[in-house]
């Protein structure tokens, strides 16, 4: 079967698709699966402050890594990044938290949205191919994937999306049972996972080198790991 790559606005169509899955998800979570309770009030009260902080935190993020990225490779271009994307969101957050006072664990009602989106969004990285630069390195692998320029490589967007589609089913299904340490940290883990398994790809992608094997994400995945396992260790604060 013959997969066409590079589509115009395929990477676009993902991005909307990806944006109302986590719409969806969010309004689910936060309406059928989470307690009465389990959400600081502040935050139940002015959502929308929340939402604006993510999202922005989430822009600079992806574009300040991303582009770092490319420009260390030798691509001069902007780059979007999704590991950038939700160290910013998660500095903005902690940094708005913070400032106005807030105490609690705010990330519970983002974890499954966040995991739905990095699924579907990286289906669209998949079908862009070459272009969007985020595809793997030469691989003999039965599975290895032309996208057009003859060369078989690891379909590393494929790999991402299925570890964040399973980590999306594990949070729906702990959630729905009431498990209290999911409740109280299954953004940490999604975050954790997230950045454990990126981690992992990251050394079977093309991307220049900043400290020995490891590239620019290989920091700030590492970072994202530190940061769920100490939030973990630490439910009193929360």
């Amino acid at each position: 079967m013959h997969i066409a790559f590079g589509l115009p606005y395929v990477h676009s169509a993902f991005d909307v698709l990806a944006w109302l899955s986590s719409v969806a998800v969010f309004w689910f979570t936060s309406r059928r699966l989470l307690p009465v309770g389990t959400l600081p009030a502040e935050m139940v009260a002015h959502p929308g402050f929340y939402a604006i902080s993510a999202g922005l935190g989430a822009l600079w993020g992806a574009v300040f890594f991303g582009s770092l990225n490319t420009y260390l490779s030798g691509v001069h271009a902007i780059g979007f990044s999704m590991a950038g994307g939700i160290a910013g969101a998660i500095a903005t957050i902690e940094a708005f938290k913070w400032v106005t006072g807030v105490r609690g664990s705010t990330g519970i009602a983002f974890a499954a949205p966040f995991a739905i989106t990095v699924a579907v969004g990286r289906l669209g990285c998949f079908f862009a191919g070459l272009g969007d630069f985020t595809y793997g390195t030469e691989t003999g692998l039965p599975w290895g994937v032309d996208f057009g320029d003859g060369v078989r490589r690891h379909p590393v967007q494929l790999y991402e999306s299925l570890a964040m589609a399973l980590m999306f089913a594990l949070l729906v299904w702990r959630l729905r049972t009431g498990d209290r340490f999911w409740l109280a940290n299954g953004f940490y883990i999604a975050v954790g996972w997230y950045g454990l398994q990126r981690f992992a790809w990251e050394f079977i992608k093309p991307y220049a080198t900043v400290v020995g094997p490891f590239n620019v994400f290989h920091l700030v995945c590492l970072a994202l790991v530190l940061y769920a396992l100490l939030m973990i260790r630490r439910p009193a604060t929360r």
